[in-house]
């Protein structure tokens, strides 16, 4: 099921609906005013991967084994995937 996100534009509450189905046209009412007048956000996502080999840490992706800076990896450019 879902998840979306919503502001209402007469509070200006930030709410989150979990929809029985993405298609479905279902009302969506402030928890916090009761209004109608609701805008869907656009939302981020987040991704969790099991196991040990799936560590996606800047170092993972660093071609320079010997960065001294912290920052290396591919924010700086330098994990190959230019």
């Amino acid at each position: 099921m879902p998840i979306f996100e919503y502001r209402c534009s007469e509070c200006n509450n930030k709410f989150e609906i979990l929809h029985k189905s993405s298609s479905a046209n279902e009302e969506v009412i402030c928890p916090k005013c009761s209004s109608k007048n609701n805008k869907k956000l656009l939302s981020t996502f987040s991704a969790a991967f099991a196991g040990g080999s799936s560590d996606f840490s800047s170092s993972s992706y660093s071609s320079d084994s010997t960065c001294s800076t912290g920052t290396c990896g591919c924010g700086s450019g330098t994990c190959g995937l230019d």
